[in-house]
């Protein structure tokens, strides 16, 4: 998969706050939820922007009360149109003690493109 260039639907940058790659056009780093940019027009555009979340999936594991811990792997894969990888990502890991839980949660924000050129074709 080739990189959008710096103006186009797709572009990434770094957010300065906490190094995730997100979207360049992007107001609010969605990790960390910094802010990004400060001045009227980015500000006006992010209040207007019409988030929507098509995907949201969320669910619990509870470790059972006996055995041992539980270590876990968060992984995440993402596949295009054509069902080839696109990414996988470890998002995150830990361990669960018995009795302990935890909720997982999953979400697919999408909102349209703020000027900037669309994709190449």
């Amino acid at each position: 998969m080739s990189s959008p260039r710096p103006g186009m639907a797709g572009a990434t940058r770094t957010c300065p706050h906490c190094k995730t790659t997100i979207l360049e056009s992007a107001a609010v780093c969605p990790a960390c939820r910094h802010h990004l940019r400060f001045d009227e027009a980015s500000l006006a555009a992010a209040r207007t922007a019409q988030t929507v979340v098509p995907l949201k999936v969320e669910g619990s594991v509870r470790h059972p009360a006996d055995g041992g811990p539980w270590e876990y792997s968060v992984v995440m894969s993402i596949r295009n149109d054509r069902g080839e990888e696109v990414t996988r990502q470890v998002v995150g890991v830990g361990a669960m003690q018995p009795g302990e839980q935890r909720t997982f949660t999953l979400s697919v924000e999408m909102f349209p493109r703020q000027g900037g050129r669309g994709p190449r074709r």
